[in-house]
């Protein structure tokens, strides 16, 4: 089989021939149909998480259908379509899961890329419980990143405290924003969208945003307090002060969570005292969750936005990710 694999940290991408894993008791082969590329890829390229082996196949968005499976395992057959991302969660030997501190769980045990090869190949070996049923309606290009990106808005989004008809803000509609937009009006949230440029506003509305603020001509807290407050604000952007400058259009007992990774946030606690308001973040979710984001995706409409590449293109294709100059998504196809 073709793969990708990082020979050592910030070593250069190289597409290696190497033979097709058989699947050890407990784990299952799958035929890798696209694999998206996310900024999290980045660990195992540049070596910024301790003890990787290497050489390592990065990729935790991965897309396919079951080929082969190892003893032991129940419940998934042959032919059938499947997701693989971030694992972790499932193994009862600590009450991280019970916690949620799903980042714990998952880095010190089998995570998908970085403990064990990932999707930038035509085959993979997961464990069983990695893996979350595809339903037939959703594209296995279209949908790798759901995987992450997906899972990651999606998840955060139904655990807070918002309910239908809630005011929930969006900032940020790129990679992530973009299916947060999408998540939050299909899920029932008088859903805002904010990000900087009027020229984005068309774009924030087509995803479902009821109202559009521009950060970069107005106040966003402000616009949200006139709209009386967001139950929830999704932090999706990388830009530490966007955050500082949105945390104040919370409502009373508000919460701020964040899922894009930035630098220090400046948090005034006169504000969060005062009504009570949260920050917190968000990381993922188990299989089962990955599998819950697919199933409404299906259900809801829900689409992310790609720009597709061949396996051969990597290097163009991780590139093209980490400069920031991807609309939204960057994806593998296989079948290129």
């Amino acid at each position: 089989m073709r793969a990708v694999q990082v020979p050592q940290a910030k070593g250069a991408f190289q597409i290696v021939e190497m033979e097709i894993p058989e699947p050890p008791a407990g784990w299952v082969r799958v035929k890798v149909q696209a694999c998206g590329i996310c900024h999290s890829d980045s660990l195992v390229k540049d070596g910024l998480w301790p003890g990787i082996q290497y050489p390592r196949v990065p990729g935790h968005e991965a897309i396919g259908t079951v080929e082969a499976i190892g003893s032991g395992v129940e419940g998934w057959k042959t032919g059938q379509r499947v997701g693989v991302g971030w694992h972790g969660g499932h193994c009862g030997y600590c009450d991280s899961c019970r916690r949620g501190d799903f980042f714990a769980c998952q880095i010190a045990l089998l995570t998908t890329g970085i403990s064990f090869d990932g999707g930038y190949a035509e085959y993979l070996n997961a464990p069983a419980k990695a893996l979350a049923s595809m339903p037939d309606e959703l594209s296995a290009v279209e949908s790798a990143p759901l995987m992450c990106a997906g899972v990651t808005t999606f998840n955060a989004l139904r655990n807070s405290a918002a309910r239908a008809g809630d005011l929930v803000a969006v900032l940020g509609i790129g990679g992530l924003g973009h299916l947060g937009v999408q998540y939050a009006a299909k899920m029932g949230f008088r859903t805002v969208a904010i990000a900087r440029g009027k020229d984005k506003e068309p774009l924030a509305r087509e995803l479902g945003a009821a109202q559009y603020i521009d950060s970069q001509a107005q106040n966003p807290a402000a616009e949200l307090q006139k709209l009386g407050g967001a139950k929830v604000v999704i932090a999706t952007v990388t830009n530490a002060d966007a955050m500082a400058a949105t945390i104040g259009g919370l409502a009373p007992n508000g919460v701020f969570i964040v899922i894009g990774a930035a630098g220090p946030i400046q948090v005034d606690p006169l504000l969060l005292i005062s009504g009570a308001r949260s920050v917190k973040g968000w990381y993922s979710g188990t299989s089962i969750d990955s599998q819950d984001t697919l199933r409404f995706s299906a259900l809801a409409g829900v689409k992310s936005r790609n720009e597709i590449y061949s396996l051969s293109q990597v290097s163009e294709a991780y590139d093209r990710m980490m400069s920031g100059k991807a609309r939204f998504r960057v994806v593998l196809d296989m079948a290129r």
